[in-house]
């Protein structure tokens, strides 16, 4: 089949570290690897060229060399300084894309970049789609803001409905979203690199670092240190399994508002800040068991990672746990919100070292059959698909002219984290 011209529009790109970056280069690189033309557009991060919003685009770096970066102006999030998030560039886009027209336009955020780009997209009569990755109307209990729920999930359900499809990445996502009237969803799962993420990198200097002691089992946590993690669960959890495994080691990867706090809560445990590449590949693999207590994932790459890095996992039993593990064989799921059955499996695992390395070993087996490259076939042929119906159409669903009117207009574009 032919090449395609996509322009990706994402106001989250490596190197800031989180699921939405990691997986959306992925997406991006395996693109230009099948023979695709990319342009990317986000918002400038430290060390890019340029002042001025539209200061033009650079090559991506080797791996990814079909790929042109167009760089639009941005400003830090707040309370997340290392995260930056576009403003609105329309004007910029629609004369881009005049000039250079895609055949799509596929958008992965939901920010203020992210809705003009819809919109440019739709006034040119380019097909438009988009992902839903993040599940902010979720976060606003964790933050004392459960009014806004609704009015969140309002705006995102109008965004995604102006675009041809919305690809999530589980099943029981899209029948909730489906439910809250979004349209058009496609369900595109993640991959996880099997051969960065591997039990082979186990490390014994990192151990003594973190100061285990012998055989002692490493608990690890990978993620945002914030409150829509819910990692008071993670405090409660190791402070039980400690009291029966006293030589018990807690590690933390990431960083984020709550850091502080949490040394303040767990003086003992290594905080070992954010880690890409083949450290953090190395993190994974020098530990014993991972914790995951979170109940805002859209998926969890990091539940996929620990897997294939040779991890047992105890975590809720939706997302990425429920898709990729075997209760009892290649983890432990636990029913959602059953916070002490969460603790009472962490402290088992934990308490047994030949069931850990058991399960962990069959994680990493499930993991190798979740690699990237029927993720990136079905991502291909949902694009392929929108492209074919052309200006206007929904894949999938009904079917909409590029005239029809956008109805009431949104509350004001989210950011994202």
């Amino acid at each position: 089949m032919s090449p395609m011209h996509v322009s990706v529009v994402t106001e989250t790109y490596p190197p800031e570290i989180n699921g939405v970056a990691t997986t959306l280069a992925r997406l991006v690189e395996g693109l230009g690897a099948r023979g695709h033309e990319v342009s990317l557009v986000r918002p400038r991060q430290p060390g890019d060229p340029g002042s001025a919003p539209d200061a033009g685009s650079r090559e991506a770096d080797a791996g990814a060399e079909r790929t042109a970066h167009w760089l639009v102006a941005g400003m830090p999030i707040p309370r997340y300084p290392h995260l930056r998030m576009g403003v609105p560039a329309g004007p910029m886009l629609r004369q881009r894309w005049a000039n250079r027209r895609p055949d799509i336009v596929h958008v992965a955020t939901e920010g203020p970049l992210g809705y003009s780009a819809v919109m440019a997209a739709r006034r040119l009569g380019i097909p438009v789609t988009s992902d839903f990755r993040t599940n902010f109307d979720a976060y606003t209990g964790h933050y004392g803001l459960s009014w806004l729920r609704r009015p969140i999930l309002a705006y995102l359900r109008h965004f995604h409905n102006r675009t041809a499809a919305t690809t999530v990445p589980t099943e029981a996502l899209r029948a909730r979203l489906q439910g809250e009237g979004f349209r058009a969803l496609h369900v595109v799962s993640r991959g996880v690199d099997v051969g960065r993420f591997d039990p082979a990198l186990r490390s014994q200097p990192l151990r003594e670092h973190w100061g285990v002691r012998g055989d002692g089992p490493v608990v690890l946590y990978v993620g945002r240190l914030a409150a829509e993690k819910n990692l008071e669960l993670l405090v409660r959890s190791f402070r039980r399994l400690q009291a029966a495994v006293p030589a018990a080691r807690l590690v933390l990867v990431g960083d984020g508002p709550l850091r502080a706090a949490l040394e303040a809560a767990l003086p003992e445990a290594h905080f070992a800040g954010q880690r890409r590449g083949a450290d953090l590949a190395a993190h994974y693999a020098s530990a014993d068991l991972f914790l995951f207590p979170s109940l805002t994932e859209t998926f969890g790459n990091v539940v996929a990672e620990a897997m294939a890095s040779g991890l047992a996992v105890v975590t809720f039993d939706y997302a990425a746990g429920a898709q990729l593990i075997e209760p009892g064989v290649s983890g432990m799921l636990v029913a959602c919100g059953n916070d002490v059955q969460f603790e009472r499996s962490a402290t088992a695992l934990a308490a047994s070292r030949a069931t850990c390395q058991a399960m962990g070993q069959r994680a990493r087996v499930r993991a190798c059959a979740n690699g990237w490259d029927a993720v990136l076939s079905k991502f291909e042929g949902v694009l392929r698909q929108a492209v074919g119906a052309g200006t206007g159409a929904v894949v999938g669903d009904s079917v909409r002219t590029a005239a029809s009117p956008l109805g009431q207009q949104p509350p004001h574009p989210i950011s994202q984290p």
